[in-house]
């Protein structure tokens, strides 16, 4: 096992040029589908097409083939939390949205996110500490 971590410029799957090409790849077909889905009269499906778990995906499986099985189910964990964060930028954006132009709600959102994530990450560290 040490030998081939050594011998390997891989030292893990994530790190496979193969794997960065599909990584990327999945992200560009997930930004085509958003903008496609944005021109139809089923326009709100360009909402729904980022929260489909693509990214999740990937990230579950490297952490699931370069970590244990615990640390997997920590990440899951942590991943479920996650969403609050996502809500919250949601909701900032849905209510602000009728007092402030887009590009002002759409920041609103972000610093919200940004805020709600920075308090779940330190909470987060607390609590495992």
């Amino acid at each position: 096992m040490v030998d081939w971590v050594i011998s390997s410029p891989y030292h893990s799957i994530g790190d496979d040029p193969v794997v960065i090409w599909l990584k990327m790849l999945i992200g560009a077909l997930m930004v085509l589908l958003i903008q496609l889905f944005a021109q139809t009269k089923f326009f709100y499906l360009a909402a729904l097409a980022p929260l489909f778990p693509t990214f999740t995906l990937i990230s579950h499986f490297i952490v699931g083939t370069e970590r244990s099985a615990a640390d997997l189910r920590v990440a899951l964990i942590f991943s479920m939390l996650g969403v609050i964060p996502h809500l919250i930028y949601t909701f900032v954006v849905f209510f602000s949205i009728s007092y402030v132009s887009l590009y002002k709600a759409l920041l609103l959102g972000v610093v919200a996110w940004t805020v709600a994530a920075a308090i779940l990450v330190l909470t987060w560290q607390y609590i495992q500490a």
